[in-house]
């Protein structure tokens, strides 16, 4: 297993409270899609249906990660550790330098790398509390899920990432984001590791099994755009009508600009994103900047701006925060009697809904009740919380299948 790969390399402490950091609450809630569990002791039946979203109770990662390491962005494999009090790390793969420097101390670079995926310079405890005022239902789900942050992944691998998200499900996205790292990238690193799999419209994974896990690391754009074809990505790779969306987003890229002029123009398309894009603080500007790549709509804009490009404010709509907002935050009525699809206009009234109530980093805010809802964290809630959704999805359901009877009824007069 993982333990046996590196045994002179122990875990190191990035002592981190729990109230700050809860890996099992975060990394696999649907921010990104390139940690694995490791060590599931806690599923004793294959057969048991287990969330391909996560699960509360994991303890122990291991993804590669894209990390801007002494000025370079580089691919490291890395095993984080939840422990009752804090959280671990530990590299399986050494980390690369671009000179000679011996004062380089690979230990510290990597540590402030990891303080910057996890965005640890913001209080968590802080924004619970100022939430948790504004929102009395907050507070009993932060008292019951804590530590659930926003990371900071690399941009180009996040882009893509959710270009492949749209109209997916958690289990195909993982493959075909593994098939482009296998096809493209390099490889690191070879481990025993517990593999379930899944692919149904729950996302609800069926099949544990432990098998051997090759690491590649995530193919930058230039290595990308050089080795890729449209054929090939829906070939090799499943991507479908995606494929199309990725070449294009590709050639949008690199004709962008970074803001170094001195860079080769290789590097520019993703210097674009880490250091131009990142810096738009209005979210509705950066959601129109990433809405011009091809294949990136709206909630996949904000997804890519709230997980890589610390577009705090960004509120990533779909089907199930468009629920949460008419369930919980709709008190005078306006979203569920006007709002009938997620017109531009009406996915800003939502997303104002959540930067009213919760005005600092609202889409931090918008993430811990969205990980509220997910299957594997609602034994965690009140039996009253998960009452109440479950109340409100049968209402909706029956105002839904009322509606199209409505709707049938008019057709069948307009007929007549």
């Amino acid at each position: 297993m993982v333990a046996a790969i590196n045994p002179t390399q122990g875990f190191i402490d990035l002592n981190v409270p729990p109230e700050e950091l809860r890996p099992s609450n975060t990394l696999t809630t649907g921010q990104c899609f390139h940690w694995k569990v490791v060590h599931p002791t806690t599923i004793k039946n294959a057969s048991m249906p287990i969330s391909a979203w996560g699960t509360h109770d994991a303890t122990e990662w291991v993804g590669t990660l894209r990390l801007r390491l002494f000025d370079s962005t580089e691919s490291i494999i890395v095993v984080i550790r939840e422990t009752p009090t804090t959280t671990l790390y530990r590299p399986l793969t050494t980390i690369p330098t671009s000179n000679d420097d011996k004062n380089n101390n690979d230990e510290e670079e990597l540590r402030r790398a990891l303080l910057d995926y996890f965005q640890l310079e913001t209080s968590l405890p802080e924004l619970y509390e100022e939430w948790s005022l504004n929102c009395p239902r907050l507070a009993v789900i932060a008292k019951c899920i804590p530590g659930v942050r926003i990371i900071k992944q690399d941009p180009w691998e996040c882009l893509i990432s959710f270009i492949c998200s749209s109209n997916n499900n958690i289990p195909r996205i993982h493959k075909m984001l593994a098939n482009i790292r296998r096809e493209y990238g390099r490889p690191l690193l070879t481990i025993s590791t517990i593999d379930i799999d899944g692919d149904n419209e729950n996302d609800q994974a069926t099949t544990i099994q432990q098998q051997y896990y090759q690491f590649y690391s995530f193919p930058s754009l230039e290595e990308l755009f050089s080795q890729a074809n449209e054929k090939d990505l829906r070939s090799k790779c499943g991507m479908g009508y995606r494929a199309d969306y990725i070449m294009e987003t590709m050639k949008i890229l690199l004709q962008r600009n970074g803001d170094d002029d001195d860079n080769q123009s290789n590097q520019r398309g993703e210097i674009y994103l880490r250091d131009v894009l990142s810096n738009i603080k209005d979210p509705t500007e950066l959601q129109t900047k990433l809405c011009e790549f091809k294949g990136v709509g709206r909630k996949v804009a904000d997804c890519v701006a709230l997980f890589s490009l610390r577009g705090d404010e960004c509120i990533p709509v779909d089907t199930h925060v468009w629920n949460i907002a008419i369930r919980d935050y709709d008190t005078d009525g306006i979203l569920k009697t006007n709002v009938k699809s997620l017109t531009p206009t009406n996915y800003k009234l939502v997303g104002d809904t959540f930067r009213t109530i919760f005005p600092n980093r609202a889409g931090w805010a918008h993430s811990l009740l969205f990980v509220a809802e997910l299957p594997s964290f609602r034994g965690l809630l009140p039996t009253y919380i998960t009452k109440e959704m479950d109340d409100f999805r049968n209402e909706e359901k029956e105002r839904k299948k009322k509606q199209k009877e409505k709707e049938k009824k008019i057709k069948e007069k307009d007929k007549v």
